[in-house]
């Protein structure tokens, strides 16, 4: 019993127990798991009492029916986007989170599934600890509390199909402790399950294991192909959430408005030196800086240093909507390029820093999506040529990562995702 929970729990936090994970900058990962032990065990215990002990008093009072329904598991903001077109589409569908879980804009009219019943779970704790501190060495004693928040999401979420008997559930994140817990539930309940990808992947993603995966292009299926076997269907569909906005590519035929993207692995530093550099070299553009919504880091020391900088909050304006009023984007690790590149923005790949956790973590400088630059000097160089002269088919350059681009269905993927989902839903026992 004790192998079968550890492997579970392995399985949960596969992406907690790579490399990958392990080389992220010390601030990035201090902001996930705090450093000292006895920080860590303080977020234990503040979890234990606010989270478990808090939930146990705040009953679940859902607005839909979740009985029988097709459910859209989310774990974000961004989730939520890229599945309301299948609740907008199908009245079998419900939107469907964890109890406490985070979805930004969106947090009330989720449906939530409750998780009252994992505090009885966790005596698996200190027995499931060693046994991974034997398999996975100082890593577990350096995550336990990522360990201790996974610790019972299998059983809730067993129990809770078991109650709801769900026809299916579609995921649109696959590496999260709590998906990847509903996802092993659901396998061992039978019931089917579906993946719509809604950003850029990397092959340190887990492998796929669903029933039906839909993926924005070959770019994807390649690297899920690096991560390991492809069980059950694939089907190529572009990419839903951009539909409403393909139609209105870029065709400014010059560079006059220019965003700069960041993530939580950026440097402070390094971003405050790329703004400074470019409204040097460029007094004539306008700038509009946009951190990633999960990065909590307070940017506002870039306006005081440069009033004309405008800021866009991830938390309340769509990607497209802020891609829409750029003609050129900067920005290094992040699937924005790929969003922009499909509304005919012009992305150049600089890094922020010099942190070795990801250089060209996509492979987009690699395939050709994107312009990389290594320095300020070359950064200056680029924009200047798009300056003069931003190309009307540059777009062109991301039919590798949209199955639909170029042709009939580009603009459709929507369309073409509902009826993968039909054809696998009306096939499924």
């Amino acid at each position: 019993m004790l192998d079968q929970l550890t492997q579970r729990l392995r399985d949960i936090l596969y992406v907690r127990f790579t490399d990958h994970f392990a080389a992220f900058p010390a601030h990035v990962l201090a902001g996930i798991s705090p450093p000292d032990p006895l920080r860590r065990l303080a977020k234990v215990l503040g979890y234990a009492a606010v989270r478990l002990v808090g939930n146990v008093f705040r009953p679940v009072r859902n607005p839909e029916p979740l009985q029988g329904k097709v459910w859209l598991y989310v774990v974000s903001q961004n989730n939520y986007e890229a599945l309301q077109f299948i609740r907008a589409a199908r009245p079998d569908s419900v939107l469907v989170a964890g109890q406490s879980k985070e979805i930004g804009r969106y947090n009330a009219v989720v449906n939530r599934l409750s998780l009252r019943r994992k505090l009885l779970y966790y005596w698996q704790f200190q027995l499931v600890l060693i046994s991974l501190m034997r398999t996975e060495g100082r890593r577990a004693w350096r995550f336990f509390d990522l360990i201790f928040n996974a610790v019972g999401y299998y059983e809730v979420y067993g129990r809770a199909l078991r109650h709801y008997r769900p026809r299916a559930i579609i995921f649109a994140n696959d590496h999260n402790d709590d998906s990847r817990a509903l996802l092993l539930a659901a396998r061992a309940g039978g019931v089917p399950t579906a993946y719509v990808q809604h950003a850029s992947v990397s092959t340190n993603f887990p492998p796929l294991g669903f029933d039906l995966s839909l993926l924005e292009g070959q770019d994807a299926l390649d690297k899920y192909r690096q991560c390991g076997p492809v069980p059950g269907r694939v089907a190529l569909v572009g990419m839903p959430k951009a539909d409403a906005f393909l139609a209105a590519k870029n065709l400014n035929p010059t560079v006059q408005r220019v965003g700069i993207a960041c993530n939580a692995l950026d440097a402070t530093a390094a971003i405050a030196a790329v703004v400074d550099h470019l409204f040097r070299d460029f007094p004539g553009l306008t700038f509009t800086f946009r951190p990633h919504p999960g990065d909590r880091r307070d940017f506002r020391f870039l306006g005081q240093h440069h009033p004309q900088l405008l800021f866009s909050d991830a938390r309340q304006q769509n990607v497209f909507e802020f891609l829409q009023q750029q003609d050129a984007l900067i920005a290094a690790d992040t699937s924005t390029h790929l969003e922009a590149t499909l509304l005919n923005v012009v992305s150049l790949y600089y890094r922020f820093g010099t942190h070795g956790i990801a250089d060209d973590y996509y492979g987009y400088a690699a395939h050709g999506l994107v312009d990389r630059v290594h320095s300020l000097p070359e950064l200056t160089a680029l924009l200047r040529q798009y300056q003069l002269h931003k190309p009307t088919d540059h777009y062109r350059r991301a039919i590798y990562y949209n199955a639909t681009l170029g042709t009939a269905d580009e603009g459709h993927s929507q369309q073409r995702a509902l009826r993968q989902l039909e054809e696998w839903l009306n096939t499924t026992p």
